[in-house]
């Protein structure tokens, strides 16, 4: 009788959450034309917080802000039902309670990309791919510069109702001269999971990397956020980075941060989710 009533709740739940719609080539395509061109593309925020693997000094404690978004060049598609888009993104470390607050790192990351999106056979959103040509950099000279490029391929699905995953692989090329061991700590990919607990109020996300080495060296970012807005992309949220390469400049160096604040949230993959009723 248990092992019924459990079947049930699966059935019920996969249910609940593999078989809501999503939304249909028409919405996307009416979105695409209708809402604005120039948007979010990552999260943008302003957190602070503390180290959890050394002291807590006015010289290890920070703010660190991004800033990212995204122009959509073209409403109609073009070849193979894609649209071409540039993003831009700056993610900056300040040592705001060291004395005169000095900007320890800025990294400035232009896009241009293509995306698709696929449907099932019920013409419903089921994923979205992107080949994308980036450059990322600290605008430094000398030995104090760090850079590279690459060609990287993603695609971004929905595993449930409340659940997306993602998974970006890239071909570095031009980070030889600069940092020529870059990839022991960056890898070749990134894996995204996310998980809404209570829509547009709760919610999680962890990154993970895994570098070109033998060791554990990579790195985990693990996001919570909780929304006690009203708007629906604006929370409060406490992210953990734990591994390398969270800034080039010491991509090399082992980090654990612990940091909270205001973040507008990304709504890239809301088509992928159940459409509003």
């Amino acid at each position: 009788m248990i092992k019924k009533h459990l079947l049930a709740l699966l059935v019920l739940f996969i249910g609940a959450n593999v078989y809501a719609q999503t939304y249909t080539r028409e919405q996307v395509k009416k979105s695409l034309k209708e809402d604005p061109s120039f948007t979010i593309h990552q999260d943008n925020y302003l957190i602070t917080g503390i180290p959890t693997n050394t002291a807590i000094k006015s010289n290890t404690a920070d703010i660190k802000y991004q800033i990212s978004f995204k122009q959509l060049i073209s409403r109609d598609p073009l070849f193979w039902d894609s649209y071409l888009y540039l993003t831009y993104t700056q993610k900056a470390f300040w040592n705001i309670y060291e004395f005169s607050s000095p900007f320890q790192e800025i990294n400035f990351n232009p896009t241009i990309g293509l995306s698709k999106v696929f449907y099932d056979d019920t013409n419903h959103a089921k994923g979205v791919a992107s080949l994308m040509l980036n450059h990322e950099s600290n605008g430094r000279d000398s030995t104090a510069s760090r850079s590279w490029n690459r060609l990287s391929a993603k695609y971004a699905t929905a595993l449930t109702a409340k659940t997306t995953v993602s998974l970006e692989v890239w071909a570095p090329f031009g980070y030889q001269e600069d940092n020529p061991d870059l990839l022991e700590y960056v890898g070749l990919g990134e894996l995204r999971v996310a998980h809404e607990f209570i829509p547009n109020r709760l919610s999680f996300e962890t990154a993970l990397r895994k570098g070109l080495n033998l060791e554990w060296k990579g790195a985990v970012r693990t996001r919570l956020y909780y929304n006690p807005f009203k708007s629906n992309n604006q929370y409060i949220m406490l992210e953990w980075y734990a591994g390398q390469a969270e800034s080039l400049i010491a991509y090399e160096k082992f980090t654990s941060m612990v940091r909270l604040g205001f973040v507008i949230k990304t709504n890239e993959l809301d088509f992928l989710k159940p459409k509003p009723e």
